[in-house]
């Protein structure tokens, strides 16, 4: 689970956490959060956050490689097994400036969190919490008082979206599958 950094939401996005050093020459493991460690080869450079807050200068990767679940990378300036130690548990962060492109009908999950979710007729249904994939495509959580209703991100069902609200048109019986009878 995603640990709680405390950083400058509005310019960085959190993407993983050190998990532990690696060899003697300086390299960490990342665990992505994305659960895709070959995405952190197409950054430039990446900044660490620690549980204070505390941010890192710019660092640039060097190389990078996936092991499994992990990326082994070797930034700039982490020169040896000290200074690698030195990192672990820090939070990785991506400057929002630095994602890559993307096409007309795609969008980062970051960009639809915490965006109030309307019906089409404009009842009020929660606000998007978190976002995952189970596979097939990605599902919206949206947070309705105490229930969590899950919305799949399809262009069937997502028919609008603005700066503070994604509307939706659900199929029949998606919002209350699981009303109590």
């Amino acid at each position: 689970m995603a640990r709680n950094f405390t950083f400058p939401k509005d310019d960085y996005l959190l993407i993983g956490v050190v998990a532990k050093a690696h060899g003697m020459r300086g390299e960490v493991k990342i665990f992505p959060y994305s659960g895709d460690p070959a995405s952190i080869a197409g950054y430039k450079e990446l900044t660490l956050v620690d549980t204070n807050g505390t941010l890192t200068p710019s660092l640039a990767i060097i190389k990078s490689r996936d092991q499994g679940k992990v990326a082994i990378v070797q930034l700039a300036t982490v020169e040896n097994r000290n200074l690698s130690e030195e990192l672990e548990g820090m939070g990785v962060l991506l400057a929002k400036e630095d994602l890559p492109k993307i096409g007309e009908d795609e969008f980062y999950w970051h960009q639809l969190q915490g965006k109030e979710v309307i019906d089409q007729k404009g009842k009020t249904i929660g606000k998007v919490a978190s976002l995952f994939s189970n596979g097939a495509q990605d599902i919206m959580v949206v947070q309705a008082g105490k229930n969590e209703i899950l919305i799949p991100v399809l262009k069937d069902i997502i028919v609008e979206e603005t700066e503070t609200k994604v509307v939706v048109q659900p199929p029949p019986g998606l919002l209350n599958i699981n009303d109590q009878a």
